[in-house]
Order: structure tokens, then sequence, then C-alpha cells
């Protein structure tokens, strides 16, 4: 895999013990091993440039990367955790929803945001912890329409909202110090072209800004939180 800011070595890909110490401020500010899911989009690589520079990305996609997930599939996330081994932080900027009129939206429609950007990121969670280190830290993303709603986006404020109830919820009970939370970006410049009919009105944010959520996140000491970007 790629590495910029640093490199870990000697990593165990053994499932994480039981027993956690808080991490000091230099361990965390120490090079961590972050999977970065969804490491090839547009929000990605904006985040990959932004932590790979302090810390050892392992980038995952959905058929490119260092390792490929489905992450609408469980059995495909246990197999990408059994080859990625133990990480420090695990980022989720990944997710699909169908966008359509409410007329047209039957429960197919809904189910393709459920399976993905919702269970999806939560099967992240509940499989993705056992590899965790002591102290580590999961990011998710939800997005502005959880609270601003659009036209033919209520798929997308349903499941954003979802996500953001499933971080303050788990972060009540994560164990050995584990952190979860969730990032809802607005409309980031660098997607507009292809997002612009649907977001008309809304200031959009480059992905560097969007990304410094995710590094709050990651390298804060925060849980439960929904770090809003726009």
């Amino acid at each position: 895999m790629k590495t910029a800011g640093c490199r870990l070595t000697g990593l165990s890909t053994a499932k994480a013990t039981l027993h956690w110490k808080p991490l000091t401020f230099t361990q965390r500010e120490a090079c961590m091993k972050i999977i970065l899911i969804g490491a090839s989009g547009t929000l990605g690589k904006g985040i990959d440039k932004e932590l790979g520079e302090r810390h050892e990305i392992v980038r995952v996609g959905h058929s490119s990367g260092d390792f490929q997930v489905d992450i609408s599939d469980a059995d495909s996330i246990r197999a990408l955790f059994e080859k990625t081994g133990r990480f420090d932080a695990l980022v989720a900027a990944v997710g699909k929803v169908h966008f359509g009129a409410l007329e047209e939206m039957g429960e197919a429609q809904y189910q393709l945001g459920l399976r993905d950007k919702l269970m999806g990121q939560v099967n992240l969670v509940l499989l993705g912890r056992e590899y965790a280190n002591d102290g580590g830290s999961f990011t998710l993303t939800s997005g502005v329409l959880a609270e601003q709603p659009i036209r033919f986006g209520s798929s997308a404020s349903m499941v954003n909202c979802a996500v953001e109830g499933f971080v303050r919820g788990a972060a009540l009970e994560l164990p050995r110090g584990l952190r979860i939370n969730a990032v809802s970006p607005t409309v980031v410049s660098e997607a507009l072209p292809g997002y612009a009919p649907y977001f008309r009105g809304f200031k959009p944010v480059p992905t560097a800004d969007a990304a410094l959520g995710y590094a709050r996140s990651v390298e804060g000491a925060q849980t439960g939180q929904v770090y809003r970007i726009w």
C-alpha cells in the first residue's frame, strides 16, 4: 500500500484484546493505521490527502484500492477485516442511496440506501470493533440532507438521520475506549457538476474543507458527535 507521512511495521492481524488504556495526546498524534472505505471517491481522495501526510492509509474501494469490499454484504466486510487485520481508525466515506420523486419510490428504492449507506456503515462498526485497537475510532458519513431535505431526496434524508442516530446510541456502549462520530458534509465542489440539479441554492465546500471533519474525528477525543461541514 502507498504511504506518505508514516509507515507502521510489525502489525498483528489478530483481533483486539479486551484490555485498554486511554490514548495519550502523544499517542493520538503518532502514526495510525487508518482503514479508508471509499478511498477512490471524490470525498475519499480529499480525506486521503488530509490524513495521509500523518498516518498510514489502507485504501479500500468497491473495485479499486489496496483491498475491495461490498459494504452491503456482511460476508464481504468480514473478509475485508480478515485481510486488513487490526487498525487504529476506520473512516467510511461511502454509501449509496436512490434519488427519486416520492410518488415513484417503492420499497426497493428505499432498500438500496438502507442496505448500503445505513447497514453497510453499521456493519463496518459491528464487525470491525473486534479488529479495532484499544482507544480506536470509527468515523461514518451522513450528510446535509439529514437536516436540509430536498426534492427527490427522501431516502437520503431518512438514511442520514438513521446514521446519526446510530452514532449517538453506539457511542454510549462501545467498549475499550472506542470512539464513534459522523461527519455530515454538504455537497462538495468537485462533485457539483453531477449533483447541481439536486442542490440548487446550496453553497458547496471544497473536499479539503470536508476532510477536516474527518481529521477532527480521527485525531480528536470526542465521541457520539456529528460534525457538520456546511
